[in-house]
């Protein structure tokens, strides 16, 4: 007999990417589930008060359980490393290093760092990564395995190992000394290793056109792309990035901190951005669509498949899955190029660690300090950017489309996906298909045309009412997506375009495109999309720039990385029945 269901309640500084998946893991298996960030020791005392869970699970922490907790609760924490290593850098330190194989493990809570009972463990080969995408990939695979085996066993009675704990290495923050580059030594492995290991936080220090900054989303360049520069010399610039050479070869740098264009508030930005006019003057360095698999660009197509059954795959990857205005207007030029040619299905494919999450909030605040512009008129471009790209897609009827989810997907990003004919991920994908996270945002892209289709009007009101984020085996179950499949993230896109291929030589597809065809026509008749779009726009025209300043205040908070000052009543469930202010 299986173990009863158990009350858990997930305690995390960030209800992050892992926190999100286990979320959903957990709750898929009967689980009940509630979160509580960790804003101050009394808040989390109290919350284990509310909810009495069975079990505390951290999955994403920067500071100890406070005993109060711990010593009245069982409580594992999620650690980023192997059984044996301790600290808050865990990840850092193995990209920096180069180790060819890391960890996850799942040990009990007690008065030291990393220190406690193991109650769980899986291991994974490294990948040449960013620390970000070996997170969101290879940890929280590991992550999901060792926390159900640590929960199944606590459920049935278990306990942690009583093995004596092997010799242990702390490792602290990793400083800049560390990640530091010497453009006039280092090889391209080393410098990638360098910023991979500060990607997302904290950036590597350095200088670009002669002023400080942090760079991020380093790509290794191509022999055809460098010239006779010296090591350290800025050489041409692509889709935002800048190209640097260093002593064997180059890099790509997409994103950089730099305080000058952001009021003296430094904050991630495309490197064209943030250096403008320097950016600029250096030569461009486009490529075509079609090209060799390492030449790197944030837009790439490809076609597979026999004459006259032929699939295209419409790739891009935009950092962190966020998409400005000009990334969606070349990712439209590249559709409208895709869609000439002879293809009976086309795929368009989001990136490896996220498909898309939307208009991009860092380059709307940076229009806020810009004195001929402003946060709501860049809010207003992007997101009809975003709607062109999405009606594009919605319009193609000469063929069948599919939108393949590699990575997880958020709000106008996941409408985006609903775009496509039919939308097909891997197990692993967290969608997140509501807006109102974000300042009480509206939403556009066609959500109100594309998400009833699906669920009814009754299912749309609720899913974007619930604000919570779902698993691919969800969405898939509840009719949001089409295909869910049970291959991890590694395998899925040779699958998919294996299916993918297979469609498009099926007897039946020109009949299938013919009736996709005549469905959007008849949509077409009863309403036009015109008027979905003007509805959508109307009110986020409100959000952007009527007296309720919600989504500006939740930008903000987003962009300069401002801690929480409460939970989300949506995830603190414990809570309620509470009046606001207990609630806070």
């Amino acid at each position: 007999m299986a173990p009863a269901p158990l009350r858990i309640l997930l305690l995390c500084h960030s209800f992050n990417s892992l926190s999100q998946r286990l979320f959903c893991e957990l709750r898929a298996r009967g689980h009940e589930v509630s979160v509580e960030l960790d804003i101050a020791d009394r808040v989390t005392e109290e919350a284990v008060e509310l909810f009495r869970p069975a079990l505390v699970i951290a999955p994403f922490l920067k500071r100890l359980i406070q005993p109060s907790v711990w010593q009245r609760q069982p409580c594992l924490i999620v650690h980023p490393g192997p059984v044996g290593d301790r600290g808050p850098a865990a990840l850092d330190w193995a990209v920096r290093e180069s180790d060819p194989a890391w960890g996850v493990t799942v040990l009990q809570a007690n008065e030291a760092f990393d220190a406690g009972p193991v109650w769980a463990h899986a291991g994974f080969a490294m990948r040449a990564a960013a620390k970000g995408s070996l997170y969101r990939r290879e940890v929280a695979e590991a992550a999901v395995d060792a926390v159900l085996r640590a929960v199944a066993s606590f459920a049935a009675g278990g306990s942690a190992s009583a093995a004596p704990p092997p010799a242990s290495t702390w490792r602290g923050p990793l400083p800049q000394a560390e990640r530091c580059i010497d453009w006039s030594k280092d090889t391209t492995a080393t410098v990638l290793a360098k910023i991979r290991s500060a990607d997302g936080q904290p950036g590597v220090q350095d200088e670009l056109f002669g002023q400080p900054c942090r760079v991020f989303d380093a790509h290794a360049a191509t022999p055809d792309a460098l010239d006779t520069s010296p090591p350290g010399a800025l050489i041409g610039r692509r889709d935002g990035a800048v190209l640097r050479r260093t002593v064997d070869g180059g890099v790509w740098i997409g994103q950089a901190s730099h305080a000058a264009p952001c009021g003296g508030k430094a904050f991630k930005l495309p490197c064209d951005l943030a250096f403008g006019a320097a950016f600029e003057a250096l030569p461009a360095m486009n490529v075509p669509l079609e090209r060799a698999s390492g030449e790197w660009g944030e837009i790439r197509y490809q076609e597979f498949g026999a004459p006259g059954a032929r699939v295209g795959c419409l790739s891009f990857e935009f950092y962190n899955g966020a998409m400005s205005t000009a990334q969606c207007r070349r990712l439209l030029a590249a559709w409208r190029e895709a869609t000439a040619r002879d293809t009976r299905v086309l795929l368009i494919a989001g990136g490896a660690d996220f498909f898309s999450n939307g208009i991009h909030l860092n380059c709307i605040e940076a229009a806020s300090y810009r004195e001929d512009d402003s946060a709501a008129d860049e809010s207003m471009r992007n997101i009809e950017a975003m709607d062109d790209l999405a009606e594009a897609v919605i319009r193609t009827t000469d063929r069948l489309t599919i939108a393949l989810l590699r990575g997880n997907a958020g709000a106008g990003g996941a409408f985006l996906a609903l775009a496509a004919d039919e939308v097909w991920a891997h197990q692993g994908v967290v969608l997140n298909p509501h807006y109102k996270n974000m300042g009480n945002l509206y939403g556009s892209e066609y959500w109100t045309y594309l998400l009833p289709r699906r669920l009814g009007d009754e299912g749309a009101a609720a899913l974007m009412a619930g604000r919570l984020p779902l698993g691919a085996p969800q969405a898939l179950s509840i009719g949001l997506i089409d295909r869910c499949m049970d291959v991890a993230a590694a395998g899925f896109e040779t699958l998919a375009i294996t299916h993918a291929t297979a469609l498009a030589a099926a007897h039946n597809v020109e009949q299938r495109i013919a009736a996709k065809a005549s469905r959007r026509g008849a949509d077409e008749t009863a309403r036009p999309l015109a008027d979905y779009r003007l509805h959508e726009l109307s009110r986020m025209h409100r959000n952007f720039y009527g007296f309720d300043p919600s989504f500006h205040v939740a930008r903000y908070h987003f962009v300069h990385k401002l801690p929480m000052a409460w939970t989300p009543r949506h995830l603190a469930r414990h809570r309620d029945g509470m009046n606001a202010t207990s609630a806070r």
